[in-house]
């Protein structure tokens, strides 16, 4: 049982280390800005308050600690998603992963983002109120992609 739990934990975080360093990419190579984890972070500290939806997370009471939060939040979620990949696919995975499970909980996971967060933040349902929806969601696809290649990349490493 502790095999699967310490593997399920580092498929997560190495999806979501894959993902930053996309990011970092993305900023380095193409100018794009840096993942600000502050909004998520003030999101989920309003969480504790019943608030799910705001018109504009920026307009919310701020949390001094909210961006330490917010990356805390966006690896829990790493692990999570590490933790609903294994239980769905199950041991057997672990010994033999294949990309394609890793791939279909990736595009999965977009929802999140884009049915919860999203709006939660004030964005939209799927950034629909930002001035580049299309474009939010293109790399969105993309990053999330990348995350699958890191589930799926980790699970290689470790088996």
């Amino acid at each position: 049982m502790f095999d699967i739990i310490w593997r399920s934990v580092a498929i997560g975080i190495g999806a979501t280390v894959l993902m930053d360093l996309w990011a970092m990419f993305l900023h380095l190579a193409l100018g794009q800005p840096r993942p600000n984890w502050g909004p998520p972070g003030r999101w989920v500290w309003h969480l504790r308050e019943g608030k799910v939806f705001h018109d504009d997370i920026a307009h919310a009471a701020p949390y001094a600690h909210e961006q330490a939060l917010g990356w805390g939040f966006h690896y829990f979620t790493g692990i999570v998603y590490g933790f609903i990949l294994v239980a769905l696919v199950g041991r057997a995975w672990l010994d033999a992963p294949t990309f394609l499970p890793a791939f279909i909980l990736g595009m999965v996971t977009i929802g999140a983002g884009w049915f919860l967060l999203a709006p939660g933040m004030g964005a939209g349902w799927a950034a629909s109120k930002r001035p580049n929806p299309m474009q939010i969601r293109a790399f969105n696809v993309i990053s999330h992609t990348v995350f699958a290649l890191g589930l799926y990349g980790t699970a290689l490493l470790i088996r």
